[in-house]
C-alpha cells in the first residue's frame, strides 16, 4: 500500500498533510509448477485409461488466457457401454459383496489423498475453470475431501441408521456434473454412492474435466477395485447416452433446468431413480434492522466472489426501502475494491468466466437489463486484455417482471429490488420459477423463522450466505429440481429398503 504525505501549508507552526491513499497489491501468483497436467487424457474405465472408441478428442481451455491445457477424450455410446458394463461387473462381483467397513477404508483413503494433493488440485481447478485460487484452495478442495471423510463414516452404519429394515444398494449410478464446482461435485456424487454400495459412471462437464480426471488418478492410486468408479468425458451427447442406458439404476444430475427437463422425459416410464439439482434465482433479503456491513459483505460473497457461477447465487437482492440508498451506496463502494484478474493471483477476487459461450450469455443479459430500463452500475476496474472476464455489475430500479430479475444469468450480475413489509417481500421472493435457495439478513429471530417457514426455497441462510456442509441436505423446489443430495437424505436416495 502506497501512502504519500505532502506538505501543503504552514499556519501557526502547524504542518498540514494531504494523504494520497491510492494503492495496489503487488502480484502474488500461485506457481503452475506444482500441478501436473497431461497433454492428453483418455477415459478412466475399469481401473485403466482407455482410448475413446471414436478416436476423437477435444481441447480443454484455460478461460483466463484462452490457451489449451490438454486434449480430452470425446466419449460416445460405445464408451458409455464399456463403462456401464465395468461398473455392473464391479458391483455384482466385488463392491456389493465387500464388507461395509472395508468400503469405508477405501473412501477414507481417497479423502486423505485428496488432502495430500490439495495444492495441485486447487491449481488445476483454477486453471481449468477460471475461479480464483483462493476459492479453489480454501473451499472447493477442502470441501471435496470433507465429503469423502463424511461418507466414509456412513458406510458401516446403514444397518444402525434404519433399524428393523434391510438396506441394499441400487446398483450402477450414472452421474453428470456441471462446470462450476468440478471437483466438489464429483466428490459430492461419488462419495455417497460408494458408501451405500453403488458403483459409478461419472461424466464431468466438457469445459472443466481436468480435476475429475486428476481424481481418477487418485482413485487408481488408492487401489479401489477396478470398475467401481468410471469417469468418461464428453459433451451433451455423452451425458444423454448415460441417461438412456438401460443398465443404469440411478441418475444424479446437477446442471441447467432445460437439460433437467430432458432427463425427466427420458427416465419417465423406467425404473430409474433420479435426483435433479437445477437452476436458481436466489432471493437475498436485507431488512432495515440487519447488520448492514455484514449483509453487504454477504451479498458480495454470494454473487461476485464466485463470478455468479453458483446455482444458488444470491442474484436477486431485496432491500427494505428505508435502508435501500444506504445499502446500494455500500455495495457500490465495495464493488470498487474488488480485483478482477488472473485467477492464479492470490489477490484476485473475481476470476474468469468459464467459457466464451457463458460470457456471451452474461453480456446478452446485461444488454437486456439496460433495454428494460434498469439503471446499471459496473465496477471501474480494468479487465485483462485476453481471456473471458466480466466486470461486477449492479442493476437498480429493477421491476419484478424484468427478465434480469426472473431468469438465471449465471454471472456476476446483481438485480436490486425494494420492499416495505414482510408479506410483500415473501410474495416477491416466491414469485419465481425457481426455488433453490434464499438468504435473510435481520436482527430478529422471529422474522427469520417467519420467512424460512413461508419461502419456497430448499435452503435458506440466515445472516450468512453460500455456506455448505456435507452433513446438510441440498436441493430445490419448482424448476430448481427435486430430491435432496447431501447428508442423511443423500444416503436414503441411494438405497433400497426392504
Amino acid at each position: 500500500m502506497a501512502v504519500k504525505a505532502k506538505k501543503t501549508a504552514r499556519k501557526s507552526n502547524t504542518i498540514k498533510l494531504k494523504f494520497d491513499t491510492s494503492w495496489s497489491y503487488d502480484p502474488a501468483p500461485e506457481s503452475k509448477s506444482a500441478a501436473s497436467i497431461k497433454p492428453k487424457y483418455d477415459h478412466f474405465i475399469n481401473g485403466a485409461w482407455v482410448k475413446p472408441a471414436g478416436g476423437k478428442y477435444f481441447d480443454s481451455i484455460n478461460p483466463a488466457n484462452e490457451e489449451k491445457l490438454s486434449e480430452v477424450a470425446d466419449g460416445n455410446e460405445a464408451d458409455v457401454n464399456k463403462a456401464v458394463s465395468a461398473a455392473r461387473n464391479a458391483y455384482e462381483q466385488t463392491w456389493q459383496k465387500m464388507p461395509a467397513k472395508e468400503r469405508a477404508k477405501y473412501i477414507f483413503r481417497i479423502a486423505r489423498m485428496v488432502q495430500e494433493k490439495a495444492r495441485e488440485l486447487a491449481i488445476i481447478e483454477t486453471l481449468d475453470g477460471g475461479k480464483p485460487i483462493r476459492e479453489s484452495r480454501d473451499f472447493d478442495v477442502p470441501t471435496a475431501a470433507n465429503h469423502f471423510f463424511y461418507y466414509a463414516g456412513w458406510a458401516d452404519k446403514l444397518e444402525y441408521a434404519f433399524p428393523n429394515r434391510k438396506t441394499s444398494a441400487l446398483g450402477v449410478a450414472g452421474q453428470i456434473i456441471p462446470w462450476n464446482f468440478p471437483l466438489l461435485m464429483a466428490a459430492w456424487k461419488i462419495a455417497p454412492a460408494l458408501a451405500t454400495g453403488n458403483t459409478v459412471v461419472l461424466k464431468p462437464a466438457e469445459t472443466t474435466p481436468l480435476t475429475a480426471l486428476k481424481l481418477a488418478e487418485i482413485i487408481q492410486e488408492s487401489d479401489l477395485p477396478p470398475g467401481v468408479v468410471n469417469i468418461i468425458t464428453g459433451a451433451g451427447a455423452t451425458g444423454a447416452d448415460i441417461v438412456n442406458h438401460p443398465d443404469i439404476n440411478k441418475i444424479a444430475f446437477t446442471g441447467s433446468t432445460d437439460v433437467g427437463k430432458l432427463i425427466q422425459r427420458a427416465v419417465a416410464g423406467t425404473n430409474k431413480r433420479v435426483t435433479l439439482e437445477l437452476g436458481g434465482k436466489a432471493a437475498n433479503i436485507i431488512f432495515e434492522d440487519a447488520p448492514l456491513d455484514q449483509a453487504v459483505e454477504g451479498v458480495i460473497n454470494g454473487i461476485y466472489f464466485n463470478q455468479g457461477h453458483v446455482c444458488c447465487a444470491g442474484s436477486r437482492l431485496y432491500v427494505q426501502e428505508s435502508v435501500a440508498k444506504q445499502v446500494i451506496r455500500k455495495l457500490k463502494d465495495r464493488m470498487e475494491t474488488l480485483i478482477v484478474g488472473d485467477p492464479l493471483d492470490k489477490n484476485t477476487d473475481i476470476g474468469a468466466i468459464n467459457s466464451r459461450q457463458q460470457l456471451d450469455t452474461i453480456q446478452r443479459y446485461i444488454k437486456i437489463g439496460k433495454q428494460e430500463g434498469a439503471e446499471m452500475y459496473e465496477s471501474s476496474c480494468r479487465l485483462p486484455g485476453k481471456g473471458f472476464f466480466c466486470r461486477p455489475t449492479l442493476f437498480t430500479n429493477v421491476a419484478q417482471s424484468n427478465r434480469i430479475a426472473q431468469e438465471e444469468i449465471f454471472g456476476p450480475v446483481l438485480s436490486v429490488l425494494t420492499f416495505r413489509t414482510d408479506d410483500e417481500v415473501i410474495e416477491k421472493a416466491n414469485n419465481s420459477p425457481y426455488g433453490l435457495s434464499a438468504g435473510v439478513w435481520t436482527d430478529k429471530g422471529s422474522k427469520i423463522f417467519n420467512l424460512t417457514k413461508r419461502m419456497r426455497a430448499g435452503v435458506v441462510w440466515a445472516n450468512t450466505f453460500n455456506k455448505f456442509d456435507p452433513t446438510s441436505p441440498f436441493g430445490g423446489y419448482k424448476e430448481s429440481g427435486f430430491g435432496r443430495e447431501g447428508g442423511f437424505a443423500w444416503v436414503i436416495a441411494l438405497c433400497e429398503f426392504n
